[in-house]
């Protein structure tokens, strides 16, 4: 089976799933207010893409913070969490991810709740 990273398009196909996915938070009430005060959304974008591409084994290195130094302090309430996985699953769907693939991404964005809920 190929890998992860392979199966979600590499870094270029990464890029589209970021893109649309903070295309989506802006557009969510639940979170938009949230990425609208990111005062460096190109950062931001780039350290999604890095830990994406990082993350499904890709040759990438993620030179971003680690998950619980970045929400911590943030008071993320499960709700938000849910609404974000949501818009990640529908950027997912966008791109023409099939279902196995998106339940290996759920699986492991679950993985990290912890260090992103109520941290």
């Amino acid at each position: 089976m190929e890998r992860l990273y392979a199966r979600l398009g590499r870094n270029e196909g990464i890029s589209r799933i970021v893109d649309d996915t903070m295309a989506a938070h802006l557009a969510n009430p639940l979170v938009k207010a949230r990425f609208e005060s990111i005062k460096d959304m190109d950062r931001a974008r780039k350290m999604a893409i890095e830990f994406f591409c990082a993350g499904s084994g890709g040759p990438e290195p993620y030179t971003g913070r680690d998950m619980l130094a970045t929400h911590k302090g943030m008071n993320i309430s499960e709700q938000e969490y849910i609404a974000v996985m949501d818009d990640i699953l529908g950027a997912l769907a966008k791109n023409g991810i099939d279902q196995p693939t998106c339940n290996e991404v759920v699986a492991i964005l679950y993985s990290l709740k912890a260090e992103i809920i109520r941290v």
